[in-house]
């Protein structure tokens, strides 16, 4: 065992604060970006988790956010050539004015909301996998709706309430869950319930367009082969994304709106510098509280290049002990979150990049906190 680590064990109370400075400065981070992260997909939930392999998107854009995703109605049967492709549905979303129908003394509630389209037959492609039978079941009937259960209070109904969409009259008939909308309420219908809800038909707006495709293919190749196969044969009329590639870029065109943009560098550079300065200040103190120490070790010969090191190494020690505790208070949070109904969702990449962040700043700290070795002279010793 090292001088460094086994001194960092020994008196391991007075690097403790450096150890959580660096844990919190980590999870602070990585938990508001997996909470940006998870808002995302719970908004986009409907499309994520549906069975669609393959999407289909104007060429010219790149993602359902702030773009016109409609497509020329001729587009659907051209799918259809391809051999591999075994259905296609459209994607359709409209909004509208709700109200809802208060109890006796309570306040109604009017809001814009969204609401999509799902087709409630056994195992259709716009159909999320994690919709139970009975809820499938239940959104067949007319007027039936689909609401996530956070936004229950902002509407103001509850399960089995009515309401209204653009006058005309819904039925809360199950509640989902982890479909959290990012900006407006989000509701969802059948196609046949949206028909009625919209003065256009849900199988297009009236002009000859429909929403972006959803596509399943059944074959033994590749998604990207047989994506690659439907973009080659477009002709410039469309575009197809992979479930992966359309998602990633859903989530992409939400990180760099400006407001998310900001908040993020904003909450990174308040950890950078919070984490610099408490386990600097901490390990600077340390290293102060053992200065008759270093000054013993300089006296026996122990060159000044060591001595650095050793402090270098420390900081590096106290930077693993705060990423093993990061890790802790992020999966508590984790836990805390979901128990809440807070959609939370941490990755592999941006959990790696704050572990060399807070690594980083381990580092940077231990360099800082070097000149109080400038005060461990040996003649100090004989006072």
């Amino acid at each position: 065992m090292s001088l460094a680590l086994a001194t960092l064990i020994y008196e391991w109370r007075r690097y403790m604060a450096a150890i959580v400075a660096l844990a919190f400065s980590g999870m602070m981070v990585l938990v508001m970006l997996g909470l940006f992260t998870g808002i995302i997909h719970a908004d986009f939930a409907t499309t994520e988790r549906s069975r669609a392999d393959i999407f289909i998107l104007p060429v010219k854009v790149a993602s359902l956010v702030n773009s016109d995703p409609t497509l020329p109605a001729r587009v659907q049967p051209q799918i259809f050539l391809n051999p591999h492709v075994t259905e296609v549905r459209s994607l359709e979303e409209i909004f509208g004015s709700w109200v809802n129908t208060p109890p006796p003394g309570a306040k109604q509630v009017q809001k814009f909301v969204s609401v999509w389209a799902v087709d409630p037959l056994p195992g259709a492609v716009t159909l999320p996998v994690d919709y139970t039978e009975d809820q499938r079941i239940a959104l067949m009937e007319p007027g039936a709706i689909a609401i996530d259960a956070s936004n229950l209070a902002a509407l103001g109904v509850k399960l089995g309430d009515k309401a209204s969409i653009n006058g005309h009259t819904v039925r809360v008939r199950t509640i989902l869950h982890n479909y959290q909308s990012l900006e407006q309420p989000t509701i969802v219908a059948s196609r046949d319930t949206l028909r009625r809800l919209s003065r256009a038909s849900a199988t297009g707006n009236g002009t000859g367009d429909t929403g972006p495709l959803m596509v399943r293919i059944d074959s033994p190749l590749p998604v990207n082969k047989v994506t690659a196969e439907l973009n080659a044969s477009s002709h410039g009329a469309y575009r197809a994304w992979t479930r992966t590639q359309f998602n990633q870029a859903n989530e992409n065109a939400v990180m760099s709106q400006q407001i998310v943009g900001v908040m993020l560098v904003f909450l990174t550079v308040m950890a950078i510098l919070i984490g610099v300065g408490i386990t600097s200040q901490t390990l600077r103190g340390a290293i102060l509280s053992n200065i008759r120490e270093f000054a013993s070790l300089r006296a026996l010969g122990i060159s000044m290049f060591s001595l650095r090191w050793i402090v270098v190494e420390m900081s590096i020690w106290s930077g693993v002990a705060g990423i093993g505790v990061a890790g802790l208070i992020t999966w508590l949070a984790t836990v805390a979150a979901g128990s809440a109904g807070l959609p939370l969702v941490i990755r592999p990449q941006p959990a790696l990049l704050i572990c060399l962040m807070l690594m980083v700043i381990a580092v940077v700290s231990g360099a800082l906190a070097m000149g109080v070795l400038k005060h461990s002279q040996p003649a100090d010793l004989l006072r």
